[in-house]
């Protein structure tokens, strides 16, 4: 069965237990869960999706894993490849050093686990789990994306492309500056589409960040490295929004390094939220530029996404 399940809470009814932190769902898949939001990509729900699949046409959203050696941004280490020569053998193997908040080797693009961010103020991750949990025994998987690993990220796919319809609406939004987009601006990107929301959907959206970021100067490419934090574009930080996502989504993804406007508020982010709170994968930095053209090809910004996870015991990010 697909849709909404009949026994998901309202969002108004979180958190679900008074005492945890602000909007959280600890404990609403088992209190050991370390899947989060992707139990909702449900065997019928993704064979549901397989619809999707009409052409045959593949596109990758792989950005480069050097795309950002030039100035690495929140002071994160670069990509380095180690080429060696096996000699006297005519064989090469390659060593690659990385850091897996930098586009990743599971898919040339950031994706924060479970591990990645904490609420806080709590310092509690999903399903309450804490640093000393993670940073304590060697053994401990616990929140860890080898979950992820064992089925991947898998469903529809449905792309909001924001930055096409700002430039024809002429919506001001400066790609380095921090930029909110609310709500009302992905429901009319998604009515101009014609792109229809269905629940265990993968929302991704495009603010334009490859191009503008491939269009900078180094001198500019300095100047934002430097900032501290640094500024940038994505989806306004509301409770409205978050009921959106509540409402509707699997995973969430853009084109842009943090997914939500950034610097957030003090007071609390979408990342506590979306990854401590509800599991909710977080996807950042997709090269969605060839997806749009293809999209704007057939007509349709939905489509079947299948994405790998890093075996990794213990992993923060994918």
């Amino acid at each position: 069965m697909t849709g909404r399940p009949a026994n998901l809470p309202k969002f108004s009814d979180l958190p679900l237990n008074k005492a945890d932190p602000p909007f959280s769902a600890w404990g609403l898949y088992g209190k050991d869960d370390q899947l989060g939001f992707l139990n909702r990509q449900t065997d019928a729900i993704v064979a549901e999706a397989a619809k999707e699949i009409k052409t045959g046409v593949r596109v990758s959203l792989n950005w480069p894993l050097d795309a950002q050696n030039k100035v690495p941004f929140f002071n994160r280490q670069v990509f380095h490849k180690q080429l060696i020569d096996k000699s006297p053998r005519t064989v090469n193997d390659d060593v690659w050093t990385f850091n897996t908040q930098r586009p990743s080797i599971s898919s040339s693009r950031a994706g924060d686990g479970l591990r990645h961010f904490a609420y806080q103020k709590e310092k509690r991750f999903y399903n309450g789990v804490t640093m000393e949990d993670i940073h304590g025994s060697k053994d401990n998987t616990v929140n860890g994306i080898q979950a992820w690993a064992e089925k991947g990220i898998v469903g529809r796919g449905v792309l909001l492309d924001f930055y096409k319809w700002a430039l024809a609406n002429n919506i001001p939004a400066d790609i380095f500056k921090r930029t909110s987009i609310p709500l009302k601006y992905l429901h009319a990107v998604a009515e101009s589409q014609g792109t229809e929301i269905k629940f265990g959907d993968i929302l991704i959206i495009r603010v334009g960040y490859m191009k503008a970021f491939n269009q900078l100067s180094m001198d500019e490419l300095e100047k934002l490295a430097k900032q501290n934090p640094p500024n940038l574009i994505g989806v306004e930080r509301s409770e409205e929004v978050l009921e959106w996502i509540w409402e509707n989504f699997s995973a969430v993804a853009g084109d842009h390094p943090a997914f939500e406007a950034y610097p957030p508020p003090k007071d609390w982010s979408m990342h506590e939220v979306l990854l401590a709170g509800w599991g909710c994968p977080i996807g950042e930095l997709f090269d969605l530029d060839k997806l749009a053209e293809e999209c704007e090809r057939q007509n349709r910004w939905s489509f079947f996404v299948s994405s790998e996870v890093c075996n990794v015991p213990g992993g923060v990010a994918r």
